[in-house]
């Protein structure tokens, strides 16, 4: 049975949550979060989590053909982990399952659980796993449940996606924290070490947090984290609807390495504002005082919707156990985006897969999940 355990942030207001720690205990929030931390991607996983898609708006006119190629970013990360799905009810796992089978999924190496979502993307929606190495410590793992809003109240309804993280995190009795704002997952970045990578598009957009400046968010950032740096940089490519993810253009590969995306054509309109970034990131340190490594990844050729340009990116990729799988556009710099990538995953095989319909969407893979790490 859970317990009631009761954090006292720094405003004095206790909050209580949902934990398998024992009854009556009382914490100041910054002594119970010392030494937990969002581990790098590339860390072991325990399982990776997803939200079945089941909203047609978000591919109109294309969601029956996206389950393919869905089901086949599931297949191949199931080869080295747990794939957890949330799924509304047995109807609809029973259709999944259908789905997934058709690929030849492992369905030893996935599990469903019925917590119905508004839409799919549950690397904005879905738990922030939090780990404490340090095994003499009650817990070694929590889940942050920042607000969610749908990228600024863009997409209502949202009521279900934003208490996936407390039902996920009550289902396995692990603690789970409110830090009070709204934070998306695929708007922060981390090398496992101490730094986050960000953007001012969408962070300091006011459709999210309103009443925080820069230094203040910073300082979400740093105490829910467990980070002692946050990098900025500053807007995010043509055609994302989520005002500038980080995960579409810049993404850690090891602790002092960023890929990040750059435009071929000086007239795109892609262009100028990637220079801009990329110039920022060559001129970034580490808090150790470590120069940052960056390595420049092409994108594909504009990816047009009924007049709209979609947000294709090779950063989308998704770093699993077993393999790096990264959205491909039937475009002349998918390989090279795939060597340029396999060559800073050398332990890991890198699989491209088609996202030309996902992408309809405005996300991809790395959009679409959510990392559970191993303790």
């Amino acid at each position: 049975m859970n317990k009631d355990i009761f954090i006292s942030p720094d405003d004095g207001k206790p909050s209580s949550l949902s934990s398998n720690l024992s009854d009556s205990q009382t914490f100041k929030l910054s002594d119970f979060l010392q030494g937990f931390y969002f581990p790098a991607e590339w860390e072991k996983h325990e399982a990776t989590w997803v939200s079945w898609p089941h909203k047609e708006a978000s591919w109109p006119e294309k969601i029956g053909s996206i389950y393919q190629h869905y089901c086949e970013f599931i297949k191949i990360v199931a080869e080295g982990e747990l794939v957890r799905i949330n799924v509304a009810d047995a109807e609809m796992e029973a259709f999944a399952k259908s789905k997934l089978m058709e690929v030849g999924a492992n369905l030893s190496q996935i599990e469903f659980y019925h917590f119905p979502t508004n839409d799919a993307w549950c690397r904005d929606h879905g738990p922030a796993f939090l780990l404490n190495r340090d095994a003499s410590f009650t817990t070694q793992k929590l889940v942050l449940d920042w607000g969610y809003n749908a990228w600024g109240g863009k997409y209502p309804p949202f009521d279900l996606d934003d208490v996936i993280p407390t039902e996920i995190a009550a289902y396995f009795n692990l603690p789970v924290i409110e830090p009070g704002i709204v934070m998306e997952g695929g708007s922060v970045e981390f090398n496992g070490k101490g730094t986050v990578l960000t953007t001012t598009a969408c962070l300091l957009n006011p459709n999210r947090n309103p009443h925080l400046n820069q230094s203040q968010i910073e300082g979400y950032l740093k105490k829910y984290y467990g980070v002692q740096q946050v990098l900025w940089l500053g807007d995010g490519i043509v055609g994302d609807d989520t005002d500038g993810h980080i995960d579409d253009i810049t993404r850690f590969v090891n602790e002092d390495t960023v890929v990040t995306v750059v435009e071929e054509n000086p007239d795109d309109e892609n262009y100028q504002l990637l220079q801009e970034n990329l110039e920022k990131l060559k001129e970034m340190k580490l808090w150790d005082g470590r120069k940052l490594n960056v390595i420049e990844l092409p994108m594909p050729s504009p990816v047009i919707w009924e007049g709209t340009r979609l947000p294709a990116s090779y950063a989308n990729f998704y770093i699993a156990n077993a393999a790096v799988i990264v959205p491909t556009y039937r475009d002349k710099n998918d390989e090279k985006a795939l060597q340029i990538l396999q060559q800073c995953f050398p332990d890991r095989k890198v699989v491209g897969i088609d996202s030309m319909d996902i992408i309809w969407g405005l996300g991809s893979f790395h959009c679409l999940s959510q990392q559970e790490p191993a303790v």
